[in-house]
């Protein structure tokens, strides 16, 4: 008796599946269930400001095409292009060598809003290190499955159309005249908020930063305006449902002619490529630049309607081949509208480095043993880091001395934009 219940204990053990084997069924499920990214950009230059970056090959994991996400941002350069330029050039890689090696999927998203930050405070601190003037709103957006992160400083948007109708924000606008939070945090740190005052006392135009006279509270370079203009970003991360969802990236001058809710519905059924043409190219009246990208994230079993061929038609065709796009659309979303869920992952907008770095110094740590400085990664021997926590009442640590830490350069830069000390950089 009690050796056939032995055998009948074996054979259960050997009907178990093996871990390996259960990781190995989830990566294809996984697989199977991974949408289809597909994007259109257009773009109408009047100043020769506004820069773009469409980047569909990034991967977590070098040589890993299961680890590909795709980046997309657009840089709304004002005083020049310059920063704009520089913003494309070096922040995505700023972002990235932020994120230490070695993590999965899950852990590299969590560690996503904080590597954002960073990398948008050292992109600032090193091209104001160039003296030049000119500055940038800067809208960064990644894109890694179905979970949307979204970082930005200034006034491009962001927004989320999800199947079903619901049209949200997942970016905030820093420009003075609207965001009051943003104006008290820049009269705390030493700037003045007010218009420009002419002839006899009359005080014209949106409510503007000064010295300088920026109207917005944040951005990327900047450096004759005054270090309170802080490049941390407002970071929002969503999860969308299996439904997917279209996300329109755009430059002020487009949101300065439609709202979030009138710029999706007026391309809803379009291609991505043909909905940002029309976004961008619509608003010909203005004198500002006009960029869009769309971004269609899409259920692996209900794809958009593709693009036809390129070939002569006349208007009528190219009329009925948008209503039967529409048309399409309009009944996919009615039968996804139920699924069409949003999670919100992470949101925070604060510009205290204390909070958005957090007291997590696990992180912090090099591979070489040594610690690295949470903004730049320049390793740092223990007794030069200096705690981000350090004299900061907006510490969430009850230890200062624990991590994350900042060189000196970057502390400086710290309490320069919290108003605690005068920038050190100087413009010639």
């Amino acid at each position: 008796m009690g050796s056939r219940e032995g055998r009948k204990q074996h054979r259960q053990q050997h009907d178990l599946i093996p871990l390996a084997a259960l990781i190995s069924k989830e990566m294809k499920n996984e697989k199977m269930g991974k949408p289809t990214v597909k994007y259109g950009h257009a773009a109408q230059s009047k100043k020769g400001e506004d820069y773009f970056l469409v980047k569909t090959d990034c991967q977590r994991v070098p040589g890993n095409s299961a680890s590909t996400f795709s980046v997309y941002a657009i840089f709304d350069g004002h005083n020049g292009n310059a920063a704009a330029v520089y913003s494309r050039e070096s922040l995505l890689s700023h972002v990235l060598s932020a994120i230490p090696r070695g993590l999965g999927r899950d852990e590299w998203l969590h560690a996503l809003p904080r590597a954002l930050v960073a990398g948008f405070v050292k992109t600032d601190k090193e091209f104001q290190r160039k003296g030049e003037t000119s500055g940038t709103t800067a809208t960064f957006v990644i894109v890694d499955r179905w979970t949307v992160t979204v970082a930005c400083v200034g006034d491009s948007r962001c927004i989320l159309d999800v199947q079903g109708g619901a049209v949200s924000d997942l970016t905030v606008d820093h420009r003075l005249e609207d965001n009051v939070e943003e104006r008290e945090r820049v009269t705390a740190s030493g700037g003045e908020v007010g218009r420009l005052s002419i002839v006899g006392g009359v005080e014209i135009g949106p409510l503007c930063c000064w010295p300088g006279g920026l109207c917005l509270s944040r951005s990327i370079g900047d450096v004759d305006v005054g270090e309170f203009i802080v490049p941390v970003p407002y970071v929002k991360q969503v999860k969308l449902s299996n439904a997917g969802g279209r996300l329109i990236i755009a430059s002020d001058g487009i949101w300065d002619a439609l709202s979030s809710d009138m710029a999706a519905k007026s391309c809803r059924g379009l291609p991505a490529e043909l909905a940002a043409r029309q976004e961008a190219l619509r608003t010909r009246g203005l004198k500002d630049d006009t960029t869009c990208i769309v971004v269609d994230i899409i259920p692996p079993e209900n794809p958009l309607p593709p693009v036809p061929p390129p070939k002569k038609q006349n208007k009528l065709k190219a009329l009925f081949f948008w209503k039967k796009a529409r048309e399409s659309s309009s009944k996919l979303s009615k039968k996804l509208s139920a699924m069409s869920i949003v999670e919100e992952l992470f949101e925070e907008g604060s510009a205290m480095l204390a909070e958005r770095l957090g007291d997590d110094h696990s992180l912090a740590q090099s591979t070489s043993g040594l610690f690295t400085c949470a903004i730049c990664q320049v390793d740092l021997a223990q007794s030069e880091g200096i705690s981000v926590h350090a004299g900061s009442i907006f510490s969430t640590s009850i230890k200062p001395w624990q991590g994350p830490f900042l060189c000196t350069d970057c502390r400086n830069k710290k309490d320069a934009m919290e108003g605690k000390r005068p920038s050190g950089i100087k413009v010639a």
